[in-house]
């Protein structure tokens, strides 16, 4: 019953009852908020300056290199010459997620990457969830590529100047180390560009993508030579188990085609550019992936892969019986696993600054320099951690860690565009994904999968990570949302 004494407007218009805690958790952010706020950060503006040229180049850089110059010795052990179909399987997986990010990257151009696409679909804490996976996907494979371009740094030290950096200084503990410091030193490389600005750094990326694919095909050619019929032999020696294994592993090679949905707040045409891009990205990549990867088992017996990150390298001096081109391809590896790093920090900043401007993040991330256009707080605060890490935790825990947090994303991706095909049909979409929803469903279920065939351990440190984040989230970000509190001018 409403109060008798309340004044006439109070008892004619009773004030809306206050959202219970599960409507908190699941408060969506319309799209059209989230694209209105596209580059708008703490104290200034992103820029839009980079075309389709520039964010094929930032998929492909922040992908191509990743499993061929680090990985692909952790994955031969787990399925021998197989690893070739554990590449295909790893890149259908990422193809069918691909698809649903091209329709959303189109949909939504923000920098928030699976984050933003899951904040307007499944609401807060889902997209809270995706955000803190995505922050695992991209810091945490920062780190684990910087680690294995310590390893080809050596090769290329031994091969030029007879010398290497001792151990103690070149591998975490765990691994004969103390301290990782070319893979401190390689983040923080990344870093210097990164604070030039986006345009900048783009610049710099080009150039070293188109130094690793040129290394890639050198490497077939040269490699080619090698080819052992009887490599090929006994093809699958662990079983499909041992393929999906491998493919769940090798499922860290991908991350990165989607580094382009990560600038959709830095593209000069978004909406168009942002899909051809990311598709574009893969075909590449996945084309480059087999092909080496092939070669690669073929010239070198399968059970002599797991003593070295720098394999490739070593294949190329083995085949040629000369240090020269071991060298040459140590050389090039340098500089594509050092873009691998600066893409793929630079998508771990946007996530980042997109979490702060909704106020799930603290607002240091999204603050902006007015000269230069970059989030530089954020940069310097990201690049330190993610460097540490690289100088302190050996590789393959890292590769695992990254694929997990990388899978799950994915899936949440197959499900929003599914659900905002549902929720927003009249929405224009420059990209359709075809046979929808049975496509995103195969997606989500791929990922699932692979999921599955990821260790315990690795489960264990997921879970650990998701209970941190969930933490925090409750402590801050669901107090601090600005979906909670908004703005005047949003009310």
């Amino acid at each position: 019953m409403l109060d008798q004494g309340a004044p006439p407007h109070q008892r004619n218009n009773p004030a809306p009852a206050s959202p219970g805690p599960f409507a908190r958790l699941m408060r969506r952010k319309p799209v059209e908020a989230l694209v209105a706020e596209g580059g708008q950060g703490e104290g200034g503006s992103l820029r839009r300056s980079l075309g389709l040229w520039q964010l094929t180049m930032i998929s492909i850089g922040a992908t191509l290199g990743t499993g061929i110059f680090v990985v692909l010795g952790e994955a031969v052990p787990k399925a021998g010459p197989a690893v070739t179909l554990s590449f295909v399987i790893a890149g259908l997986t990422a193809l069918f997620s691909a698809l649903s990010y091209a329709e959303l990257a189109g949909t939504i151009p923000v920098a928030g990457s699976s984050y933003s696409y899951a904040y307007a679909t499944m609401g807060e804490l889902i997209a809270w969830i995706c955000g803190w996976c995505l922050v695992l996907e991209y810091g945490v494979s920062v780190a684990a590529v910087a680690v294995g371009w310590g390893e080809y740094l050596n090769e290329l030290l031994d091969g030029t100047i007879g010398v290497t950096i001792p151990d103690a200084l070149s591998a975490p503990p765990g691994d004969g180390g103390v301290f990782n410091l070319p893979a401190l030193l390689v983040v923080l490389l990344a870093m210097a560009f990164l604070l030039g600005g986006a345009r900048e750094s783009a610049r710099a990326n080009t150039i070293m993508v188109t130094v690793k694919i040129a290394a890639l095909v050198m490497f077939c050619a040269i490699g080619v030579q090698g080819l052992r019929s009887g490599n090929y032999e006994n093809f699958m020696p662990m079983g499909m188990a041992g393929v999906s294994a491998a493919g769940a592993t090798l499922f860290f090679s991908y991350i990165g085609f989607d580094a382009a949905s990560t600038a959709g707040e830095e593209a000069k045409n978004a909406q168009r550019d942002l899909p051809r891009a990311i598709m574009l990205s893969l075909v590449v990549v996945t084309a480059l992936y087999v092909l080496v990867a092939a070669v690669a088992v073929g010239a070198k017996p399968w059970r002599q892969f797991g003593d070295s990150e720098a394999a490739l390298a070593q294949i190329m001096r083995e085949v040629t019986g000369q240090s020269f081109w071991g060298t040459l391809l140590a050389f090039c590896a340098v500089i594509a696993i050092a873009s691998v790093v600066l893409t793929v920090l630079y998508g771990q900043t946007r996530i980042l600054f997109a979490m702060s401007r909704d106020g799930l993040a603290p607002k240091v991330f999204s603050r902006v320099h007015p000269r230069t256009g970059t989030p530089r707080a954020n940069t310097v605060i990201v690049s330190l951690f993610c460097g540490v890490l690289a100088a302190a935790i050996p590789l393959g825990q890292l590769a695992d860690a990254t694929s997990i947090g990388t899978l799950f994303a994915f899936g949440l991706v197959n499900i929003a565009v599914v659900v905002l095909r549902r929720t927003r049909p009249e929405m224009p979409r420059t990209f359709r994904v075809p046979l929808s929803p049975v496509l995103p469903a195969v997606g989500f279920g791929l990922c699932v999968w692979m999921m599955g065939s990821l260790s315990a351990v690795t489960w264990v440190v997921f879970g650990v990570w998701m209970a941190v984040g969930l933490v925090f989230y409750f402590l801050y970000g669901h107090r601090r949302s600005r979906l909670a509190s908004p703005a005047p001018s949003e009310k």
